[in-house]
Parts: structure tokens; C-alpha cells; sequence
């Protein structure tokens, strides 16, 4: 099962707290996370149900690729932290 990691500026809006879940995409893990605790779907999902553009997901440290369809590969091992995008100049 995979760790889901949520960080603190997040955990400000909803209640986050770090769980484990069954899955083999991001998105199947996703959605056992939101099965959980419904009201995070919004924060992190469109309206299309792809990763928001604040957004920011990252897979055993490396950043998603599929922003759209969540179907980065996850096994056992994977820790997936949730976070907003940071810009600035």
C-alpha cells in the first residue's frame, strides 16, 4: 500500500493527516484517499477531475507526469506527498 502525505499549508483547509492506502496508480490511490476523507477531492481535483494547477503531487520524489489521468505506476513501496505549486520572482 502506498503512504499519502499531505503538507501542513493543506492541512490549514481540510484535515489531511497521513494515511496508507491500496492502490496501482496515483489515482487509484487518490481516490482511496478521497473515499477517506471526501472534502480533499475539491483541493486537489478539478472540476474535470485532473490535478489542479496549483497542484503538485510527488511519487518517490519524482513529480508526477500525468497531470491529467493520475496514471503514474505505484506499488507497495511508493510515498506520494501532495502539495501546492510554489511560484514567485
Amino acid at each position: 500500500m502506498a503512504r499519502v502525505v499531505f503538507t501542513a499549508n493543506l492541512q490549514r483547509h481540510v484535515s489531511l493527516p497521513p494515511v496508507t492506502v491500496p492502490g496501482q496508480t496515483v489515482r487509484e490511490v487518490l481516490e482511496a484517499v478521497f473515499a477517506l476523507n471526501p472534502q480533499a477531492r475539491g483541493y486537489v481535483l478539478d472540476e474535470a477531475n485532473a490535478l489542479r494547477k496549483h497542484m503538485v503531487i510527488f511519487h518517490n520524489g519524482e513529480p508526477v507526469l500525468d497531470r491529467i489521468h493520475l496514471s503514474d505506476a505505484v506499488d507497495d513501496n511508493t510515498e506520494i506527498y501532495v502539495m501546492q505549486a510554489l511560484s514567485g520572482g
